[in-house]
């Protein structure tokens, strides 16, 4: 068995990434407070893994996922 995972990232990881949060405090909290959607919906798991073409928004903001 091959331990391989499809391409992903955890949602507190993308949130630093972007530049939404500054740390992984902030992204912590902005998401346990339900400030992020992922595709359309409140999501409260920091540990989230996105995949390609999941679309994450943050007030108001919306970035598209694209894992490589």
């Amino acid at each position: 068995m091959s331990d391989l995972q499809p391409d992903t990232i955890k949602l507190d990881q993308f949130l630093k990434l972007t530049g939404t949060a500054r740390t992984g405090g902030q992204a912590k909290l902005m998401i346990q407070d339900g400030q992020v959607l992922v595709n359309g919906a409140v999501e409260t798991r920091r540990g989230r893994k996105l995949v390609g073409g999941d679309r994450v928004v943050v007030e108001g903001e919306e970035f598209v996922v694209v894992v490589d």
